[in-house]
């Protein structure tokens, strides 16, 4: 029987030259992806242009993964940032001809901003891909769910070089529980090239264990995304600076937290997942989206709030939003809708124009205590929850485990 492109061919009719060239364009495609997967396009190298030298590592393909033991992710997820940080610092030498006072300067780097956090974006892509996977009725083997842990910490180290260069525009002091990177002596505006080469490695890691597997410009095109989506929202952040506080509205803020931490921290870990299991539905992820846009609107207010009433002992960083002139949600609710004449003038002369832990920073945190924002929030924090069980049954292939596994690990969260 011929094929379906064939007997397109024979049927279209004479005076149809467009349809003809479509299908001949099908057909080299069809043929360009065939020869790919059985590895006999040419040499059979995916990338000919970048196939050099022949001493990097990575061109001998990924390596045997170690075993993941589930029951102790606190042990085996951090294990994996361990092997992918000797893979990339091992390339660096023999790949890029970097002496060894650089690599090990990367390999510092690394350990200093990738480390020390919650890890709770990373361990998402590992828990919601498993779920998604089991729910596929697809095998979850240890190989499968140690690239599942690769895609987590490809997620931990873009929000690594996104901190890098957060904390230097905003002249933030510590982060992790530790000074901020750019505040070493031998960093300093170093960093920003730190933070380039941090979002780099991101890639370098996607290549080298999933360039072979057929998902793999689906992992690329969607951190590709992620990035530029994020960094929308870091411009829309960072220009606040040349706004005037009656610019900075909840709509706005809105604006500002969807894309600055929506997708990345939430949307990005569950797409990972739906990736690695092969859905291709628009709608399922259209409405994982709009389910994981609430959530991640909600965390960035929460994130506000304790900014703001956290000690820095809970944070693991001194709350700097006040100082640092923020468009957040409580300032907007506070500036626009609850304060008086006498208090919007508290907010013009004090806003970002104090000091952290200072009197005149207490004197704004007062001030939202007396237009009783906690009360607010907290209403807000079950309005946002309802919402979110609300869309429940939205959802079609991916389980809704997937959703309380992130609820489970923000919601009324204390840190």
């Amino acid at each position: 029987m011929a094929s379906p492109a064939k007997r397109a061919r024979t049927e279209a009719p004479s005076g149809d030259p467009a349809l003809l060239d479509r299908i001949r364009e099908l057909e080299a495609e069809r043929d360009m992806w065939r020869a790919r997967a059985e590895g006999s396009r040419g040499s059979g190298v995916l990338f000919p242009a970048t196939h050099w030298p022949a001493e990097k590592p990575s061109l001998a393909g990924p390596p045997a993964y170690p075993r993941y033991d589930r029951s102790r992710p606190s042990e085996s997820f951090p294990a994996v940032c361990d092997m992918l940080i000797d893979e990339v610092c091992g390339e660096l030498g023999p790949g890029y001809e970097l002496p060894d006072l650089e690599v090990a300067r990367v390999r510092r780097m690394l350990n200093y901003n990738v480390r020390g956090g919650k890890m709770n974006r990373g361990l998402m892509v590992v828990e919601s891909g498993v779920h998604i996977l089991e729910a596929q009725k697809l095998p979850v083997s240890n190989d499968t769910i140690v690239r599942l842990a690769i895609l987590g910490w490809c997620i931990e180290w873009l929000q690594g070089w996104l901190l890098i260069s957060d904390d230097f525009v905003d002249d933030s002091k510590t982060r992790r529980g530790q000074k901020c990177w750019y505040l070493n002596d031998d960093v300093r505006k170093i960093a920003v090239n730190d933070a380039l080469l941090l979002e780099m490695l991101v890639y370098k890691v996607l290549k080298r264990h999933f360039c072979h597997l057929p998902y793999y410009s689906q992992l690329v095109d969607l951190m590709m995304e992620t990035t530029f989506q994020t960094e929308c929202g870091q411009l829309l952040d960072t220009l606040c600076m040349n706004l005037t506080l009656k610019d900075f509205t909840e709509q706005r803020w809105t604006l500002i937290v969807k894309y600055k931490t929506a997708f990345y921290s939430f949307y990005a870990p569950v797409a990972m997942g739906m990736i690695v299991a092969g859905i291709t539905d628009v709608a399922e992820y259209n409405s994982c989206r709009d389910i994981l846009m609430i959530m991640g609107i909600y965390f960035q207010a929460q994130d506000d709030y304790l900014d703001c009433y956290a000690t820095p002992e809970q944070l693991g960083k001194i709350g700097t939003d006040i100082q640092d002139k923020k468009c957040g949600w409580l300032f907007a609710q506070a500036y626009h809708t609850l304060a008086s004449k006498e208090q919007v003038a508290v907010f013009d002369k004090l806003y970002g124009k104090c000091k952290v832990q200072t009197p005149e920073e207490q004197q704004i945190k007062d001030l939202y205590t007396a237009l009783k924002l906690p009360e607010i929030y907290k209403k807000y924090e079950e309005e946002s929850y309802s919402k979110i069980m609300g869309l429940r049954d939205a959802l079609k292939q991916v389980p809704w485990a997937v959703m309380e596994s992130f609820l489970g690990k923000i919601y009324k969260r204390q840190k």
